[in-house]
């Protein structure tokens, strides 16, 4: 059995879990509502307050799936719940970001200003210039943003300067010494 596909996942008073055909999984929370439709070869069932998944058999298609399922079952039920966060932060002299109405503006060391539109169901908020968070219920979107913000700039290992998550470590080079 795959360890993370045999955990069951437990539901809390407000998520409804509901399973149409074809495997389409409907989960509503506190935060909103995700839907996915998984594949039909595993079983979900919601048993009172636990939500589990089953495979029919130990083919290798059938067991990469199992967890797969499982996991994103998961994401679903935290981000209806509690929802997910990345913060970023952004270092070198004169970058820094901004929000014009849905759109991220970053100043990033480039001749001109990068402006980003922020995606449907996510938000983003400045604690300062140089910080910013990326929320929303869906993990997969929340994370595509954030590295689609960091690509913008990435860090580089001799002084720092980019955007970086802010529990990224960059590891730092020395550079050329004088003689």
């Amino acid at each position: 059995m795959s360890r993370v596909g045999k955990k069951v996942i437990h539901l809390e008073k407000e998520v409804k879990v509901q399973i149409g055909e074809n495997n389409f999984v409907e989960v509503e929370g506190p935060k909103g509502k995700l839907d996915f439709t998984f594949s039909p070869k595993m079983k979900i069932e919601v048993k009172e307050t636990n939500l589990t998944v089953t495979r029919p058999d130990d083919s290798i298609e059938n067991r990469a799936l199992h967890g797969t399922t499982r996991a994103v079952l998961n994401n679903m039920v935290h981000g209806v719940t509690k929802g997910f966060t990345k913060t970023l932060v952004i270092e070198g002299v004169g970058y820094k970001a901004s929000l014009k109405g849905e759109v991220l503006v970053l100043a990033a060391g480039y001749s001109h200003l990068v402006e980003m539109p922020i995606p449907s169901g996510l938000a983003v908020k400045l604690t300062s210039p140089t910080e910013l968070t990326v929320e929303g219920m869906d993990r997969q979107k929340v994370g595509q943003f954030a590295a689609e913000i960091r690509a913008v700039r990435k860090p580089e290992p001799y002084k720092g300067k980019g955007i970086r998550y802010k529990t990224e470590i960059i590891r730092r080079k020395e550079g050329k010494k004088a003689k």
